[in-house]
């Protein structure tokens, strides 16, 4: 997959969130969890974008740890909409399914740009 695919993948998982988010009852629990959803399931998209443009192989595997963080805890939420029945799981499982797979591809990613010396089309600083 490339980073462009996974950008994109992202932004499409952003949008299913959002959707989920405008669907949660409009009661006080249901908006307190759309606030929690809505900010944490439209970031990892952005961060991981972020992170494609980073500056160095630090900051590139820190904005990445951003994203995975923000996507674990989306997939929190999601599973706290389940077990709170705010929502029919048959509705939310997809989604999480999903949230799950692009955890692992992020945290995979961090392992591989932390055991790489540098950055791809990167140039190795001047000693």
């Amino acid at each position: 997959m490339t980073s462009n695919e996974l950008s994109l993948r992202l932004w499409h998982f952003a949008v299913r969130v959002g959707k989920v988010v405008d669907a949660l009852p409009d009661t006080r629990l249901g908006r307190h969890v759309a606030g929690q959803l809505v900010r944490c399931g439209t970031s990892a998209a952005p961060n991981y974008d972020e992170a494609c443009a980073a500056e160095s192989k630090a900051d590139f595997v820190h904005k990445l740890a951003v994203a995975l963080k923000e996507q674990r805890e989306t997939c929190g939420w999601l599973r706290f909409i389940i077990l709170a029945g705010l929502l029919p799981e048959k509705r939310i499982a997809p989604l999480l399914d999903e949230g799950r797979q692009l955890s692992s591809i992020l945290g995979r990613s961090i392992v591989t740009a932390k055991s790489r010396r540098r950055l791809p089309g990167k140039a190795s600083p001047a000693i």
